[in-house]
């Protein structure tokens, strides 16, 4: 079959970049039953382009950037290139928030689904969060109550749109109940999120030995804020004097500047490193070096792909007492010391319980290393291209 992707893609920054890359990476080693790979991707800043490496052995790519973040006419831009490539599958990789930051075209890009259901093709949707799990305030979409209202009402409108589509793939279980108790779908299917690095005999060390360092990884500034991390980590360095707090990521595109606001603010405190954007290649220098990962979060959008990320590198973690955080965590047999969201105090203590406890970051790492390999990435590709298969088969 042809598979085209409409999704982020690094060297783009835009959200979900991390996990196509790695479902592409598996993806194009499936010959037997892919023929073509079309990534319909964002369009990158000038002076950047896509390349992808490729063996004679795999499916061959085509790379098509075709769309924008932010841009209103994004529906009509890719449905216009899904028309001129006319693939078997048309798969989504997005969240709410992937095609723009503003309310009006982030809902315009979100019928893409539909506009090209009505057009005749085969569409997948994996859609890593829903709006009625999404605290709209801290994730920077609602400045009040009436807005969030508006924000919501819209949303369970665009809900109906991607609903349309032939499949729809979510990553939490609440999320299968939600969409069909609320919105009647039977085409809503629960997708392993996978581990993006393949299980090898040699397991990787939570205990990396040199400097103890605590790491974070994302895009910040709406609901994943360093602030609480920072106060943690200058009360930590009370006892340990040596510690290091590595903030690894970028801005949230609905926070732009926070980063340089907090490196500015919190200026004063020693032994703080702001990377800035992390290639693909020094992920995991970043996370050998940890020796715990800390999720910073005041809400959540949906599973994780750091935690899974965590996990395949074998390290411990400190997890915020979140609903779908917090069910992730027990539904996929991951581990770790939880903390209150909004106590800076909280946070450092879970990060003592890791860093003072040689056993217990121990345990946690390798737990979590058994965790996010059950299920290699690999495997959720197959997943995907069954069912591609069955859908084909009742056309």
């Amino acid at each position: 079959m042809r598979i085209a992707i409409i999704t982020t893609h690094p060297p783009s920054k835009g959200s979900l970049n991390e996990y196509a890359f790695h479902f592409v990476r598996f993806l194009k080693t499936k010959v037997e039953d892919v023929k073509e790979i079309i990534l319909l991707l964002d369009e990158l800043p000038s002076g950047e382009s896509y390349s992808f490496s490729q063996e004679p052995d795999e499916v061959p790519i085509r790379c098509i950037p075709c769309w924008k973040f932010g841009a209103i006419d994004n529906v009509f831009r890719i449905t216009k290139a899904v028309k001129e490539v006319i693939p078997d599958i048309v798969l989504f990789n997005i969240q709410f928030a992937s095609f723009a930051d503003k309310k009006i075209p982030a809902t315009l890009g979100l019928m893409t689904p539909w506009v090209l259901k009505r057009s005749g093709f085969n569409v997948a949707v994996l859609i890593h969060n829903i709006m009625e799990t999404v605290d709209l305030k801290s994730a920077g979409f609602g400045s009040n109550s009436l807005v969030v209202g508006i924000i919501r009402l819209a949303g369970n409108i665009v809900t109906r749109f991607i609903l349309s589509a032939d499949l729809v793939a979510v990553t939490i279980p609440k999320y299968v109940e939600i969409l069909e108790r609320k919105y009647g779908a039977n085409n809503v299917l629960l997708a392993p999120h996978g581990s993006f690095e393949e299980p090898t005999d040699t397991q990787p060390s939570p205990m990396p030995g040199g400097q103890p360092t605590i790491m974070t990884f994302g895009k910040f500034g709406t609901y994943k804020t360093v602030d609480l991390l920072l106060q943690a980590h200058e009360y930590l360095q009370k006892n340990h004097p040596g510690l290091r707090l590595v903030i690894a990521g970028t801005d949230s595109p609905n926070a732009a500047g926070y980063l340089k606001k907090m490196q500015e603010k919190f200026s004063y405190i020693t032994n703080v490193e702001f990377t800035g954007y992390v290639a693909e290649e020094d992920v995991a220098r970043i996370f050998g070096e940890a020796w715990v990962v800390a999720f910073p979060y005041t809400s959540t959008t949906g599973s994780s792909g750091v935690l899974h990320q965590a996990g395949g590198y074998g390290k411990a973690v400190v997890l915020p007492k979140l609903g779908d955080l917090a069910e992730l965590v027990l539904e996929e047999g991951y581990d770790g010391e939880f903390f209150e969201p909004t106590d800076w105090k909280s946070l450092a203590d879970a990060i003592a319980r890791v860093i003072d406890d040689p056993d217990r970051q121990m345990e946690i790492g390798l737990r979590n290393y058994t965790a996010a390999n059950g299920l290699p990435i690999t495997e959720v590709v197959d997943w995907y291209l069954i069912h591609f298969q069955e859908l084909l088969k009742r056309k």
